[in-house]
C-alpha cells in the first residue's frame, strides 16, 4: 500500500475518536490522518464515525460534514466539487482519487483517508504541491513557436485536432505521480506521469515549433526514462487518461531520432 512521508522519527498514533450520532442507523467510520508540522506532535489518525443517512454520498461530501459539524479543525483541499480542479485529490482506502468523486458506498469497511502519498505536507490532508508545479513548469507548458504569422490563426485539422485527445484533460491532481513507485524514490530527476503526459501534450500538438528542443530538454536517463510501465498511473487517474501511453510516445519519438 502506498505511504505518504513522514516526520522524521515519528510514528502515526491514534488519535480522537468521535462517537456515532444519536439515533444513527447507516454508520460508517472515517479514519483520517490528523498532522500539523508546527505543532511538534507526532501525526495521529483521528476517527469519525458519521450518519450516511444525513450525508451526501461523496467521500468530500463526508470531510465537509465532520469539518462543519464535527471537527472545525481538520484540514483539506477542495473548490468545484465536480472533478474537474483536482484540488481535492487525496488517498482513499489505499488508492488515490478525487474526495469529489469517489463514492463513500465503493470503498469497503471504515475508510481511511491520508494525504497524497510521498509528498510533504503541510496539514492534514493537504500536500506540498510546490515541487510538483515546479517540475511543470520546467517543461514549458505552452505553444512555442518560430514563425512569424501577425493578425493569422494557427490552423489545425480535425485529424490533428484528434491527436490532443487524452492529453489536455489532465487536471494536474498529481494522482498518477504519487502512485508510482519510480516517482517515489527518484521525485528529484523523474518528471513522473502527470508531468510528463503534458509534455507529450506539447509534442503532439501540430502547432508547436519547438519539438526537437522539447525532445532534447526529455533525453535524460531520469527525467525520463524511470518508467517502468507498472501502469498504477492509469489505474488512478480520475479522468481516465494513461500518462503510460503518452511516455511510450515519447520515448518512441526519441528513438526515431537516432534511426
Amino acid at each position: 500500500m502506498a505511504e505518504f512521508f513522514l516526520p522524521k522519527n515519528s510514528k502515526i498514533h491514534s488519535g480522537t475518536t468521535h462517537p456515532k450520532p444519536e439515533g444513527a442507523k447507516r454508520v460508517k467510520k472515517f479514519k483520517i490522518y490528523r498532522y500539523d508540522p508546527d505543532s511538534g506532535k507526532n501525526p495521529r489518525y483521528d476517527t469519525y464515525a458519521i450518519d450516511l443517512d444525513d450525508c451526501g454520498p461523496m467521500v468530500l461530501d463526508a470531510l465537509i460534514k465532520i469539518k462543519s459539524e464535527v471537527d472545525p479543525t481538520l484540514t483539506f483541499r477542495r473548490s468545484c466539487r465536480e472533478g474537474i480542479c483536482g484540488s481535492c485529490a487525496m488517498n482513499m482506502g489505499g488508492k488515490n482519487g478525487l474526495a469529489c468523486t469517489t463514492a463513500i458506498e465503493d470503498i469497503s469497511g471504515d475508510i481511511r483517508i491520508t494525504p497524497l502519498p510521498h509528498m510533504d505536507v503541510i496539514k492534514d490532508l493537504v500536500p506540498d504541491f510546490t515541487h510538483f508545479y515546479a517540475q511543470y513548469a520546467s517543461i514549458k507548458p505552452w505553444l512555442q513557436t518560430v514563425s512569424n504569422t501577425p493578425g493569422k490563426e494557427r490552423l489545425q485539422s480535425p485529424e490533428e485536432r484528434d491527436q490532443l485527445d487524452g492529453l489536455y484533460e489532465c487536471i494536474l491532481c498529481a494522482c498518477c505521480s504519487t502512485s508510482c513507485p519510480s516517482y517515489w524514490w527518484n521525485s528529484d530527476k523523474f518528471l513522473g506521469p502527470a508531468i510528463l503526459l503534458q509534455a507529450y501534450r506539447w509534442l503532439a500538438d501540430s502547432r508547436d515549433e519547438m519539438t526537437g528542443e522539447r525532445l532534447d530538454a526529455l533525453e535524460d536517463p531520469f527525467r525520463l526514462y524511470r518508467c517502468h510501465t507498472i501502469m498504477n498511473c492509469a489505474n488512478v487517474c480520475p479522468k481516465g487518461l494513461s500518462p503510460a501511453k503518452a511516455i511510450a510516445e515519447i520515448k518512441k519519438m526519441e528513438a526515431e531520432r537516432l534511426v
